[in-house]
């Protein structure tokens, strides 16, 4: 089940990155499970990565190359997450680089291994190492869409975004891919999420870039307000655009490839709410007249993590006691409820801290109906506001998670 459009549009290849898609048979046979990413040398890569303190082995081993070296090739399976494996975990995490090192030639720190599936079950390298030598040989420019789909677990769709602007007179193109639909509350990216450009960044701009688009995407959505293990994004920058290298955010360059990133880190975090599991409706909380920027996410992310909210959206009951509960749990100081008010679309459902006057229960249920709905809250606090995006709890939620292993 997904909400609204999930169409995968035209994938623009990226000048100086290849990519190829196989089955190692990580979990399941018959299923394309491993992804590699080659990167042109002279590229500038950054990463971040889950907050979760229980992080996976890969993710470990990820920041400690990405401080040695800059990297050449990304390797990512399905299937399992090399997560609380302990000690085994990471020689499996290191086995894995050391493979894909020796078959192309360069050292282990130049390889980042990505993983993502099951938590606490040690990954079956040998099966992944034998699957190298296959996906090198897929290697290609226009694999984008099949990565896509190589990289999911529970996801039913592949998720790419894709752009193309002009940067110095040059034609840049921006492309990527992400997956994940349950264990969704980034604190820094989303499950895992690939995007490349041809444009010429230099290193510490692209760490700027990267941090802003993913503030504003990845780290505004939630599922079911759990931080993967794993979670773990990554923008590349081949740099065979040919622009002159961009080494200042305040450039008009970095404006143009800004906003093209943006567009493009949006999309895929969207579409992972849109295909959150189980999710019949796509719900945007936008909370307005906060005093500051966190407040306005406290209580955003209450409205979208309570089990209570996302039932009555699933139900298509416009329940607002439990909206304003949500706002209340938020812990902001001096709330002064009086001020407070709700909308649902463009319908005003609270005002003055308790309903609308003008409020019917039939203009609340016709909003409620839609797949598509925006809880506005507006606090009377302040000029500050935010936006995060999340998605109902349905009958499918649980059983997918109940049967996850089975």
């Amino acid at each position: 089940m997904a909400v609204g459009n999930l169409d995968m549009p035209v994938m623009h290849p990226v000048q100086g990155v290849r990519i190829g898609i196989t089955e190692a048979a990580i979990r399941y046979k018959n299923r394309r499970d491993l992804t590699l990413f080659e990167i042109a040398e002279g590229a500038t890569v950054s990463a971040v990565f889950t907050q979760n303190s229980y992080c996976a082995a890969p993710v470990l081993l990820c920041r400690d190359h990405l401080a040695r070296a800059t990297p050449r090739y990304l390797v990512i399976n399905t299937g399992n997450a090399n997560a609380g494996t302990g000690s085994v975990g990471m020689d499996n995490a290191v086995a894995t680089c050391r493979a894909l090192a020796a078959l192309m030639g360069v050292p282990e720190a130049r390889v980042l291994p990505f993983s993502t599936g099951v938590i606490g079950e040690h990954l079956p390298v040998d099966r992944l190492a034998a699957a190298l030598p296959a996906a090198l040989a897929r290697l290609d420019a226009n694999a984008w869409a099949d990565a896509a789909a190589g990289i999911m677990t529970t996801d039913t769709r592949p998720k790419g975004a894709s752009e193309q602007v002009v940067v110095g007179g040059m034609t840049v193109t921006v492309t990527g891919i992400s997956k994940g639909a349950g264990m969704i509350r980034p604190n820094m990216a989303t499950m895992l999420g690939y995007v490349a450009t041809d444009a010429a960044v230099a290193q510490p701009v692209l760490d700027e870039l990267l941090k802003g688009a993913v503030n504003q995407s990845f780290n505004r959505i939630t599922i079911d307000g759990d931080t993967s293990t794993n979670d773990s994004c990554v923008l590349m920058a081949s740099g065979a655009a040919g622009n002159a290298v961009i080494t200042s955010a305040d450039s008009a360059d970095y404006a143009v490839l800004e906003g093209a990133v943006q567009r493009v880190f949006a999309r895929l975090a969207q579409l992972i709410v849109r295909d959150g599991e189980g999710a019949t409706k796509f719900m945007t909380v936008q909370v307005e007249e906060g005093a500051s920027t966190d407040e306005c996410c406290d209580v955003a992310y209450c409205i979208a993590h309570s089990p209570l909210v996302k039932t009555a959206f699933f139900a298509s009951d416009p329940n607002w006691g439990r909206i304003v509960a949500a706002i209340g749990n938020a812990g902001l100081a001096a709330l002064d409820v009086s001020r407070v008010r709700v909308y649902l679309n463009a319908v005003c459902i609270v005002d003055n801290g308790g309903r609308a006057p003008a409020y019917t229960e039939e203009q609340g249920a016709a909003v409620m109906q839609q797949e598509e709905i925006t809880i506005r809250v507006c606090l009377g606090r302040g000029s500050a506001r935010d936006t995060v995006y999340t998605c109902d709890f349905s009958y499918d939620y649980v059983k997918i998670n109940a049967d996850y292993r089975s």
